[in-house]
């Protein structure tokens, strides 16, 4: 048996050439497997889908995760394709079990007093801290525009909760090839969804004096290269990359203890919303979820938030030491 498992690893480091990674879990796979076939004195070419099915529950039993029991069935399955090419049994006794499900992570909201500090962050002078006199005039050059740019961005994130490629997508000014706009006058932000779906969602008042801001500025600069609302150095539309490494560093400068990408603050506007409102089908609305299952997530976040405020302030909610 031993012997199989042998031969069927060399085949994949030569012949499938894969990495070491893979190679070093794959093993852990077969190891796994000879000792449940070793257990109930079974050769590996008698295992039976009966006999995958029970070791499957007991791996989940033992407490390995949904990733490393899928892990650990790809390699068995991989092993009878290859048996199977090589004569030695008749079905693959792993085709068509599945590992179990891995339970879905609860997206990641900011608490009201952080997403508010970011918002309102003025960060430092950039000009205090270059590293040479030039990058200090270009720094006191560029830091008021940033400065408005990032902060229009920020508030329209948090106060309309949109994605990044929503947000990324707004034009200057509405028109037949624009993707999204801002209406100011009527408080609005049109966007273009996923499934290439058009929402329209308020703007709050914050994020609009934000915005009359940072189109000041915007009209002030050299004539960009872009009908983007917002702009990258260059005078062309931000990317989803600059977008992430600028407001994980506004973010770090805020002094916040996590580290905050644009997705959070979509999460933390509708985990917000939904703790002031209990409005569940607002929410979705407003988020462009297309099923009400997928807003349901935010619940269980607003669950989380009751049950500190429970604990903190019922005097039954602990017991006393």
């Amino acid at each position: 048996m031993f012997d199989l498992l042998t031969r069927h690893l060399d085949h994949l480091r030569i012949q499938r050439r894969l990495a070491e990674r893979t190679l070093a879990m794959y093993g852990d796979a077969f190891r796994r497997l000879h000792a449940f076939c070793a257990a109930e004195g079974l050769d590996i070419t008698a295992v039976r889908p009966q006999h995958v099915r029970g070791w499957t529950a007991r791996l989940h039993a033992q407490g390995l995760g949904p990733r490393s029991i899928a892990i650990t069935l790809a390699g068995w399955r991989g092993l009878y394709k290859w048996l199977g090419r090589e004569g030695l049994v008749r079905l693959n006794p792993v085709e068509g079990i599945k590992p179990p499900k891995a339970p879905k992570p609860l997206p990641k909201a900011l608490p009201v007093d952080q997403a508010v500090a970011l918002a309102s962050h003025q960060p430092a002078d950039p000009s205090d801290t270059a590293a040479s006199p030039a990058a200090a005039t270009r720094a006191a050059r560029e830091g008021p525009w940033l400065q408005a740019r990032d902060h229009a961005m920020i508030e329209l994130l948090y106060s309309s909760g949109l994605r990044s490629a929503e947000l990324l997508g707004l034009d200057v000014q509405a028109g037949p090839h624009a993707a999204g706009w801002i209406d100011l006058p009527g408080g609005e932000a049109h966007v273009l969804g996923k499934g290439s779906k058009r929402r329209t969602v308020p703007v709050g008042r914050a994020a609009l004096s934000a915005l009359r801001h940072w189109l000041d500025v915007r009209a002030a600069l050299t004539p960009p290269k872009d009908d983007a609302l917002f702009l990258s150095r260059l005078g062309t539309r931000l990317t989803p990359v600059q977008l992430r490494n600028r407001l994980k560093q506004l973010a770090q400068q805020a002094g916040l203890p996590t580290h905050v990408h644009p997705h959070m603050l979509r999460h933390s506007f509708a985990s917000h919303l939904l703790q002031s409102s209990g409005d569940l089908r607002a929410v979705q609305e407003l988020l462009g979820h297309a099923h009400i299952s997928t807003t349901q997530v935010y619940t269980k976040l607003d669950f989380q938030h009751l049950a500190k405020v429970y604990d903190a302030a019922h005097p039954r909610a602990r017991r006393k030491d």
